[in-house]
């Protein structure tokens, strides 16, 4: 049970670092993704506001605060998440040494080396303990 508990959440973790490396190569997918999920949260607090559940005033500042943390979102580093999901991967859920692990172990240095680039051209200084 530990074995199959540790090898799906490697290949979670190894699929999330996936996601964020595709978000990076083609931005307009993140984009979508984050504007998906807050259209499902906007009709799901609508639909409250009409059933009487929340007040007009709140939906508003609902709204307002989604729509900013979907901007947030948008300036997060894709790559930095897709480090850290294959470290997680990597770290965390081994032994066992299942394909998820090692695959995450493959695609950890190309996501710090273009993380490392990113940081280089928005002229971000850091020190290597940093990213970590």
């Amino acid at each position: 049970m530990v074995y199959c508990d540790l090898w799906l959440r490697a290949r979670a973790a190894c699929r999330e670092g996936e996601k964020y490396l595709e978000w990076n190569r083609h931005p307009g997918l993140k984009a979508a993704c984050l504007d998906r999920a807050l259209a499902v949260q906007t009709a799901r607090w609508q639909a409250q506001q009409q059933a009487g559940r929340i007040a007009p005033q709140d939906l508003d500042r609902r709204l307002a605060l989604a729509r900013f943390a979907r901007g947030e979102a948008m300036k997060e580093s894709s790559l930095k998440y897709a480090y850290v999901w294959f470290q997680t991967a990597a770290e965390l859920f081994s032994p066992p040494e299942s394909r998820w692990v090692l695959l995450s172990r493959k695609r950890m240095p190309e996501a710090r080396r273009l993380w490392k680039a990113e940081l280089d051209s928005r002229h971000v200084r850091y020190q290597d303990y940093m990213l970590e």
